[in-house]
């Protein structure tokens, strides 16, 4: 169903990368962007976006360097890996593993974890296209330990593990744990693999997720490579991250795909900037966006929608009803699946307008704002929305009040 916008709201290219708005509740939102970076990582791309760089260059001895060891310190400390390198997204990154350790051979995996990454990549066609042939084990909700130990083959490379990144299941779910799966490689001397995907460095149980094993408690437990996303719970740029073996990680860094995905300077400067946040756990929520929203109280929520109700109560006057009301808002871009937490928003109820056409309005902003609708309301959450951003909603509301006003006029009302 198409949007009905009033035919008088301002237009603004939309097919153009612009600044926005997020008070859709969804904290990493792929279609805007996913993950906020924090004022250090910001800092830090601006810094190297000026001039030039020590991308690849050892400013001691003045001989040529590499990029991999830029961040390769930090993520070890963080993750207990014995190396780490960086590509330009996670499904790079898987590409890369199976290309490097298991072109033209088999990868066993339980037929409960092929997952669509989204936009209808699907695993096993990553696992086609870096050369490795998918070898599926167990059902859908059930694979145990021997069905891994039953398909090895003098053809199996590796064995591999994907988080549920988008999705779970109900009822009757029976996995193997990462432990048992990395002593059977080891029985078997085989490469155990994890996709961890969502990038939780941190156990996010005091904010009430779940958020499955962290990167080193995966590598705690045995597992030889993981590899995860720069641009979800890890809160950086987009980039794909793989930690674990070093033996392993060399084959990678020496195979030809890996120069086709290398990031490049701003990457590894937000990225840099990003993780050294967490040597400071105590003060992640402060100085990491992501984090931050994901802390943030109800309470604390309660008292900016509060403020912007108020805010924009005055702008609409008797055009929209505004009203704050309890909500959930989600963490979203293929990291913790069906997860909540309790959040605030304001919400705009218009008069003569639909939702849809209030929606579409707020769009055409500039910057565009958006939001979620429900029922004949058009929300907007305050956990993803940030107070700086409220004189630019209020800007946006005002204007549309005035396309209102003309319409009104207009029809005779």
């Amino acid at each position: 169903m198409t949007d009905q916008a009033d035919p008088s709201t301002s237009g603004h290219p939309t097919g153009a990368l612009n600044p926005a708005l997020n008070g859709t509740g969804v904290i990493l939102h792929t279609g805007l962007g996913r993950a906020v970076l924090s004022e250090a990582a910001r800092r830090a791309v601006a810094d190297v976006a000026e001039g030039y760089c020590t991308l690849e260059i050892d400013a001691g001895t003045g001989k040529r360097g590499s990029r991999h060891d830029l961040v390769s310190a930090l993520l070890c400390a963080l993750t207990g890996a014995e190396s780490a390198i960086v590509v330009n997204n996670n499904a790079a990154a898987v590409m890369l593993i199976l290309h490097a350790l298991a072109l033209d051979g088999e990868v066993i995996i339980s037929r409960g974890q092929l997952v669509e990454i989204g936009g209808s990549f699907r695993m096993p066609d990553v696992m086609a296209a870096g050369g490795a042939r998918l070898v599926g084990v167990g059902a859908a909700n059930h694979t145990e330990l021997e069905d891994y130990r039953a398909a090895i083959t003098d053809r199996t490379a590796l064995i591999m593990a994907v988080h549920r990144s988008n999705f779970d299941l109900a009822g009757l779910d029976v996995s193997v744990p990462l432990d048992e799966l990395a002593a059977l490689g080891r029985e078997r001397d085989l490469p155990v693999v994890y996709d961890q995907g969502s990038g939780a460095l941190i156990d996010l149980a005091a904010h009430g997720l779940d958020s499955g094993y962290t990167v080193r408690e995966a590598l705690d437990r045995g597992i030889d490579v993981v590899c995860f996303s720069g641009d979800k719970l890890l809160g950086g740029p987009q980039a794909g991250i793989i930690a674990g073996r070093r033996d392993l990680l060399d084959r990678m860094k020496k195979d030809p795909l890996m120069r086709a995905f290398r990031a490049d300077k701003m990457v590894y400067a937000a990225l840099q900037a990003t993780l050294e946040l967490f040597a400071d756990p105590g003060k992640l929520a402060d100085r990491h966006a992501v984090t931050g929203m994901i802390a943030a109280s109800p309470a604390e929520l309660e008292s900016k929608a509060r403020r912007l109700a108020g805010r924009l109560a005055g702008c609409f006057a008797r055009r929209v009803g505004v009203t704050v009301e309890e909500s959930f808002a989600e963490i979203g871009g293929g990291a913790l699946p069906v997860q909540q937490l309790p959040s605030r928003v304001v919400a705009l109820r218009p008069v003569t307008w639909t939702n849809r056409q209030l929606a579409a309005a707020f769009r055409r902003q500039l910057p565009p704002v958006f939001g979620r609708l429900s029922g004949d309301r058009f929300l907007l959450d305050l956990r993803t929305l940030e107070e700086r951003a409220f004189p630019l909603v209020e800007t946006g509301a005002r204007e549309i009040a005035r396309q209102m006003d003309v319409n009104a006029a207009r029809n005779g009302e």
